[in-house]
């Protein structure tokens, strides 16, 4: 039937012509009026997606009282501070607009005032770093949409890293927290202090452990899989870190002793991006040498 004839149709009534007519206008002016607010949605949502999460600080939290490294923040890596290493390479990321260090040591934060860093000081109670990064971005002046929480013990970590994490939470607006992996040494395959990650097709956290993830009914490392190795760095949203605050501690949580469980636990979304990283951070004591070594190996200084 030709779409016209039900407007058109010579057969019809006077009346029943106009009123015909008149509906047909009224659909017209709804699709007409649907497609200009569309077009206006869309104008207005790419107006403000420029700016989507845009506001972003850095924090580095620290704390002396360290159940398997004492004074990790404060020992010396070829010369220097380890809480100021770390830092330094923050300092380079091109999407941190402030960057602080969070502590509820004094003698940390005298070290790190001494280099330059801007330090807010934060309760003995905070139980994790994220918690820390909350209170900390609570006592800043400024508003900021992303908080990037830089574990002090990542001497080298990669500005590009840093960045890439940022990116990652402003491209998906589904997700709350976005974090990075690398690939897996062999050797660390069954060490507790390497956190292992599997991810979904879409780039999705589905899961963090201290033991090998997945594991085989072998129970040996699978040299042919490409094991995930969790790096020491993640973003959230601003808002959600209040939320976060809010949420009791998590049955994996407390088994893995890995706060960002208690994420994926209450349903939030993770981004996970996988970049290059050579050098591990810093848990033990014996961690120290090998990093130094490293940096000797490269002439990094």
């Amino acid at each position: 039937m030709n779409p016209m004839s039900v407007c058109s149709s010579s057969s019809s009534s006077s009346s029943t012509g106009s009123s015909s007519n008149a509906k047909a206008l009224i659909v017209h002016g709804i699709v007409a009026g649907v497609a200009i607010a569309v077009a206006v949605g869309a104008h207005v949502y790419l107006a403000r997606s420029g700016k989507f999460r845009s506001r972003v600080v850095g924090i580095i939290p620290a704390r002396f009282a360290s159940s398997r490294f004492q004074g990790k923040p404060l020992v010396q890596i070829l010369g220097k501070p380890m809480i100021q290493r770390t830092w330094e390479r923050t300092k380079l990321a091109a999407t941190l607009d402030h960057i602080v260090v969070a502590t509820d040591d004094e003698e940390i934060a005298e070290c790190c005032r001494g280099f330059g860093a801007h330090v807010i000081m934060t309760s003995e109670s905070c139980r994790n770093g994220t918690e820390r990064c909350n209170e900390a971005l609570q006592k800043l002046e400024k508003k900021y949409d992303i908080v990037v929480n830089i574990q002090g013990d990542e001497p080298l970590i990669e500005p590009e890293i840093i960045d890439g994490v940022v990116k990652a939470l402003q491209a998906a607006p589904d997700a709350v927290f976005s974090t990075a992996v690398t690939s897996l040494k062999p050797e660390d395959a069954f060490d507790p202090n390497r956190v292992k990650c599997v991810v979904d097709n879409r780039g999705y956290a589905i899961y963090f452990s201290r033991g090998l993830i997945p594991f085989n009914k072998s129970g040996k490392v699978n040299p042919q899989f490409p094991y995930l190795l969790h790096l020491g760095i993640q973003s959230y949203d601003s808002k959600f870190l209040k939320i976060y605050q809010e949420l009791q501690p998590t049955p994996l949580q407390l088994e893995e002793d890995l706060e960002q469980l208690k994420v994926l636990e209450n349903g939030y979304k993770m981004k996970v991006i996988k970049v290059d990283h050579e050098a591990h951070g810093v848990d033990t004591p014996e961690d120290v040498e090998k990093i130094e070594s490293y940096m000797r190996e490269r002439n990094l200084s």
